[in-house]
């Protein structure tokens, strides 16, 4: 079974991520009193919608840029979390979802979400999920477009300087914890959680395909979940990506998935010391199968939510920052829709928000 890697936030003074990550609420003005136009720039709101006119070469090139100069002549605004949110259609956790948003300011994170190209997502104007979508193009499991998609996601949060920190979820993910702690542990973290092993397996080494050399080899080659979250500095090298991704995209071709090889393979290439070597999102695959488990309404209880995070016992070690602790995964899946009121009645209880 797939439990463990959390244990209470609160309840746990002993852990390497200490209360003390909380970060401090932004003071007013203080762009403007240490960055004149520059610090007002930096600190601007956000666009009121995500929408735009560009093409995805446009996106990706304006996403592209990044200040050459390793000090800013400003202090900054607060470091947001993007959560970047990729699906089909509709968002049916969406209410739980807004419930961790709204418990806490809006300086903390932003939200993007991809759909299917005519599907139009319709969130009142006090939602975070309010005009939060992006131009989007098709995309099919098991093709490269869904890593397209995930570029592209990536390219348009990218767009909003304050964000530092970017997180892919789907529809049937679920965040394990406050708002404030997934910040914390995010924005203090040294490392990108991107999961990256050497599967000698058919379904890993057997997925390789020769036309990647030379510049993926076989002993090179990496396997890993999709579900990624990753820092600024290697969101630009991803949607920047002239030399590897190409070559994903036209010798990459089922039973060789781009979604869970092109990022563990690439960045263990280019920045092994940059990522963790981990993912942050909890799945069940002891059921076997080309999917994880999905949990309906009959398996949220309290005592399998208290197991997810850990204060049900059942909790393993991870790595953070170098140090050995007990909170390994901040978000969870595959939830069903059903499953939507058993989690608003035990999010608070359990979850904290």
């Amino acid at each position: 079974m797939f439990f463990g890697g959390a244990s209470s936030y609160y309840r746990l003074p002993r852990l390497a991520v200490p209360d003390a990550l909380l970060p401090a609420p932004p003071k007013q003005g203080e762009e403007d009193r240490h960055g004149g136009a520059a610090g007002r720039w930096w600190g601007r709101p956000p666009a009121r919608s995500a929408w735009h006119n560009m093409s995805d070469e446009e996106l990706l090139w304006a996403a592209s840029f990044e200040p050459r100069a390793q000090r800013r002549p400003h202090r900054r605004a607060t470091p947001k979390v993007a959560f970047l949110f990729l699906t089909r259609g509709p968002l049916p956790l969406a209410p739980l979802w807004e419930r961790f948003f709204n418990s806490t300011g809006r300086e903390l994170f932003s939200v993007y979400v991809h759909t299917t190209p005519g599907y139009r997502l319709d969130f009142p104007p006090s939602s975070p999920f309010h005009h939060r979508q992006v131009p989007s193009k098709p995309t099919r499991w098991g093709y490269v477009n869904v890593v397209d998609a995930e570029r592209r996601l990536l390219a348009n949060a990218l767009l909003d300087l304050t964000n530092e920190r970017f997180v892919l979820v789907s529809k049937s993910c679920i965040p394990l914890y406050p708002l404030p702690v997934v910040h914390a542990y995010l924005t203090r973290s040294r490392h990108s959680f991107v999961g990256a092993f050497d599967d000698p397996s058919p379904h890993g080494r057997g997925r390789y395909r020769a036309g990647l050399a030379p510049d993926v080899t076989l002993s090179q080659w990496r396997k890993g979940a999709q579900w990624f979250e990753m820092d600024r500095r290697l969101a630009v090298f991803v949607i920047a990506d002239d030399r590897y991704y190409p070559r994903f995209r036209t010798k990459c071709r089922a039973p060789c998935y781009v979604d869970e090889h092109y990022l563990p393979t690439v960045l263990s290439i280019e920045a092994p010391e940059r990522i963790a070597n981990r993912s942050i999102t909890l799945v069940d695959w002891s059921r076997g199968g080309a999917h994880p488990a999905t949990f309906g309404a009959a398996d949220v209880t309290e005592d399998f939510l208290g197991m997810l995070v850990g204060k049900k016992g059942n909790a393993e070690r991870c790595m953070y920052n170098g140090q050995p602790v007990e909170v390994c995964f901040l978000f969870a899946r595959k939830f069903a829709p059903a499953a939507m009121p058993q989690l608003l009645h035990l999010s608070s209880k359990i979850l904290g928000y």
